[in-house]
């Protein structure tokens, strides 16, 4: 079926129309020049046929979402929204010049790319999901790229807030990057179903397809979904994608959400991982902690906003640190700005009092314990160099024919994480502090546990060992 012509574009006073850009199912995008500041933009306008109450307030939903979330470095920044002489509403918004769809059809993106911007436009989703907001569209068309070879998020036409997604009325999906569990209309949104657009959107990077698209066969949507219902991911067929990146992509698009990563923070730290384990240069975590992501949303008004945010602490009951402010430069590295990373905790500082005898006798004691501590000093002095914790009292048992291991959390923040190593090689990425592992007839099951920080791991503990019963056959 062939597409519809572009709509005349608005009389919009202070700015030139150029040309039209793309039209959509609502609305079409033009490139506008706005003269005072001079700049390209792209300005989305509404269709006049589809403008009633609930798309003008659709609209107004969107306007507000991008412009309370677009600061984040990866997502696209809005200008100003408004009504045209016409009647038509109207968004302004930063130009960018290509989609990641019109490069990954003509060329699979290189791993390092697919992974720098898999953690960027990740952060950006994170970020949103603790303003409250589901995007619920994620897909390669929905990352642009800025003049200056930045990813960014955009189009959160259909988005919905966490809590009221389990009630939204999808308006939109787009089934190759859609979760089973929406396509089935099961839900219309949820953390798992962002988790598993991701995955998808990462694997068609890869791949030059979507995950289920299958060259020189049926790919109509009734195909799509039924491929997707059964939810058996391909291998993506590159000799330089690594098999554990593999894994993490098939694992985010598992069919049951609960065997998904449990949050998309979760899969940005295992992306980071394969960062590390490949040598990359280290995509950093952009997650916006400040006030107005965590506790300014309370207008009961304004439906893109919410007053509690229903997300799931992976450690209930733990005290969550304030975060302290730092400075950075803003995208286009002239202002400075409000950081868009995750800010560490800062130590208080202290009064310095002059030690007395008693704490020099409690010195010279400590001296001498440490003298005997050997390695138990040396990952201390590790741990208080890099300030990251060690684990350091692995216990592991068999049960059942499986080796279960546990140990006590020795202080992590909420925003870290677990990287369990295996003798074999084997790595994964988790928060809770037991771990088990199929021996598949090995006599004995070895594993180390390290905890990473904002991607960098701290000293590994010590590599606990358990001797399997008859090679693991009972």
């Amino acid at each position: 079926m062939a597409r519809r012509l572009p709509s005349p574009p608005p009389n919009l006073p202070g700015f030139s129309y150029v040309r039209a850009l793309g039209s959509g199912g609502f609305a079409d995008v033009f490139l506008f020049e706005q003269n005072m500041p001079r700049r390209q933009v792209a300005v989305k306008v509404l269709l006049s046929e589809v403008v009633n109450d609930q798309v003008r307030q659709l609209f107004q939903a969107e306007a507000n979402l991008m412009a309370q979330l677009s600061s984040h470095p990866s997502i696209l920044t809005v200008f100003s929204a408004s009504v045209s002489s016409d009647g038509r509403p109207f968004m302004v918004m930063e130009y960018c010049s290509s989609t990641l769809s019109q490069r990954y059809r003509a060329e699979p993106l290189a791993v390092p790319d697919v992974l720098r911007i898999g953690i960027r436009i990740a952060s950006a989703v994170e970020t949103a999901h603790r303003a409250g907001v589901l995007h619920r569209d994620i897909k390669p068309s929905n990352i642009l790229i800025t003049a200056y070879g930045h990813p960014v998020l955009s189009d959160f036409g259909i988005a919905a807030t966490v809590g009221d997604a389990e009630r939204a009325d999808a308006v939109g999906l787009s089934i190759p990057w859609s979760a089973p569990e929406v396509l089935l209309d099961e839900v219309s949104g949820t953390i798992a179903s962002e988790v598993w657009s991701l995955g998808a959107t990462l694997y068609s990077l890869l791949a030059g397809r979507s995950p289920f698209e299958q060259p020189g066969t049926d790919n109509s949507s009734a195909e799509l979904m039924g491929r997707i219902s059964k939810a058996k991911v391909p291998m993506i067929g590159r000799a330089d994608v690594p098999p554990r990146l593999e894994l993490i992509l098939a694992r985010s698009m598992s069919r049951r959400p609960e065997a998904r990563q449990g949050s998309v923070l979760e899969l940005i730290r295992e992306l980071q991982s394969v960062e590390a384990d490949l040598g990359f240069a280290q995509t950093p975590l952009e997650v916006a902690m400040d006030d107005w992501a965590t506790g300014s949303l309370s207008d009961l008004d304004d439906k893109t906003r919410i007053s509690s945010v229903s997300l799931v602490d992976p450690q209930p009951g733990r005290r969550r640190r304030r975060p302290q402010p730092t400075t950075e430069f803003s995208r286009s590295g002239t202002y400075p700005s409000e950081s868009k990373g995750l800010h560490n905790s800062m130590t208080r500082i202290q009064p310095r009092r002059r030690p007395t005898a008693l704490v020099w006798g409690l010195v010279a004691a400590s001296v001498v314990v440490v003298g005997l501590a050997g390695t138990g000093v040396t990952l201390l002095a590790r741990q208080a160099a890099s300030g990251i914790p060690t684990v350091t009292n692995i216990e592991g048992a068999e049960r059942n024919g499986t080796v279960v291991f546990n140990w006590n959390d020795p202080g992590i923040r909420d925003t870290d994480s677990y990287v369990v190593s295996t003798r074999g090689g084997e790595k994964s990425i988790q928060r809770g502090t037991e771990f088990s592992v199929d021996p598949q007839g090995e006599s004995q099951v070895c594993l180390t546990v390290t905890v990473n920080r904002e991607g960098k791991t701290g000293a590994p503990s010590g590599e606990k060992c358990v001797d399997v019963a008859d090679g693991g056959g009972s």
